[in-house]
């Protein structure tokens, strides 16, 4: 079976597979919801989602950095990879233990059309459908909920030492702007560093619980720069997860629009 991932790479796969190394967590809860527990053999540290699952699964590393010898030993039939998240290198190094299917996210299409290509690589087409349908229904609910709300000028903080911020060309800018909250480093692309002393005029800060785990105890750092009445804490899932997470994401954005 042939099958192109959404780097365009071609996968070569002899039969469905069995046997699923995860190493994106967003992914991993995706893979659970299709009915594809039973067939991980290995997660990374940060596949939180569902509750449980890395006490129950093989931890084969982190996003960034894996342990080789564990995923041979796992003998995957693939393992299921992210431009963002995982690195060249170690997607090239992969490839000598299974195939590698990329994923690159970028909006809601590009998710449903990760969504579909599950479907279809592991014969679970059908719950793909359903859940994309659900996802689409979320949507469109929560763009009739928002459609009087004005547009809002946001920063949102992702790192500590040094800042940094969401820019243009990232999956949670995509979503930023669904929800009409102007990011105001969008003209720069990616993840930028930062000054506070340089921060550009907004009428909200976004403070994510990921990667950083901010909280309040952050928030003396800023005055200095802002009315700290700006800052809002963010579920950063809901931002950054485009897999089945985002079944939930247009219920939280509705929460988090009574706030602002």
């Amino acid at each position: 079976m042939q099958f192109q991932d959404q780097l365009q790479r071609e996968i070569h796969l002899d039969k469905t597979p069995q046997r699923i190394i995860s190493l994106v967590p967003s992914q991993t809860e995706l893979l659970v919801d299709l009915g594809l527990k039973e067939q991980l053999v290995g997660i990374t540290k940060f596949c939180v989602h569902p509750k449980n699952l890395t006490k129950e699964k093989e931890i084969v590393g982190g996003t960034k950095e894996v342990k080789i010898e564990k995923i041979k030993e796992a003998n995957p039939d693939i393992i299921l990879c992210n431009k963002e998240e995982n690195t060249q290198l170690m997607v090239k190094e992969l490839e000598k233990v299974a195939p590698v299917h990329v994923s690159n996210i970028n909006n809601l299409e590009d998710a449903y059309a990760l969504m579909q290509d599950y479907g279809k690589i592991f014969r679970k087409e059908n719950e793909a459908k359903t859940l994309i349908k659900a996802i689409k229904t979320e949507h469109q609910n929560f763009l009739q909920n928002i459609q009087d709300k004005p547009v809002k000028r946001v920063a949102y903080f992702i790192w500590r030492k040094p800042w940094m911020v969401a820019g243009g060309n990232t999956f949670i800018n995509y979503l930023l702007e669904l929800n009409k909250l102007e990011n105001v480093y969008k003209d720069i692309d990616r993840y930028p560093a930062i000054k506070l002393e340089e921060l550009r005029e907004v009428d909200y800060l976004l403070l994510s619980s990921e990667p950083f785990p901010f909280n309040e105890k952050y928030i003396p750092e800023f005055e200095p720069y802002l009315d700290t009445e700006k800052i809002k804490f963010l579920d950063g899932e809901y931002f950054s997860w485009y897999g089945s997470r985002l079944k939930k994401a247009f219920s939280y954005f509705k929460k988090l629009h009574q706030d602002l």
